[in-house]
């Protein structure tokens, strides 16, 4: 009976870590709104449906409980389907999609990746939604939260080198 009792008190612990390690992600216009009460940096995963390395950086990147735990405490995180169909109001500006093409693509995916369609991509936007940079390409949890780290502290706006804050991180 007391073999039970535990088994049931460690599966309820465990039940609750894994919730508190789930991120949540916004629409671009919540964060926008939220950016407005408190200020932080934005984070735009952009993906499609049919990204192979999208998925993959879901499962291993976006869940790795270090990486969200830096998304949560010090972005606000977007996911955005560059091929959505429904529009976005972002600085006042409605981005939509044409719908024309095979997979056409949504004008605010094409605006903050600057025409360079790559899958994923991630976008990071200041605390007045200003573009910072866009980051093409699938990266696991090492190399991500180095970058989550230097964008966070503005490193960027100092004039600090990013290879040589990767090649220092964590040492």
């Amino acid at each position: 009976m007391i073999r039970l009792i535990t088994s049931i008190f460690f599966a309820a612990l465990l039940s609750i870590f894994a919730q508190s390690q789930e991120l949540k992600w916004y629409t671009i216009e919540e964060a926008a709104e939220l950016n407005k009460k408190a200020p932080r940096k934005i984070l735009i995963d952009v993906y499609t449906d049919w990204c192979g390395w999208c998925k993959v950086m879901d499962r291993e990147t976006f869940s790795n409980p270090a990486i969200a735990k830096i998304l949560s405490e010090k972005y606000y995180p977007v996911k955005l389907n560059a091929e959505q169909r429904e529009p976005i109001v972002f600085q006042g500006h409605e981005f939509k999609n044409s719908g024309e093409g095979s997979r056409p693509v949504h004008e605010f995916a094409a605006t903050i990746l600057n025409g360079k369609m790559s899958y994923p991509s991630i976008v990071f936007i200041d605390e007045q939604n200003r573009l910072i940079t866009a980051v093409p390409g699938f990266k696991k949890p090492d190399q991500m939260e180095p970058l989550l780290m230097f964008i966070h502290a503005s490193l960027y706006e100092k004039g600090v080198d990013y290879q040589q804050y990767v090649e220092n991180y964590g040492k």
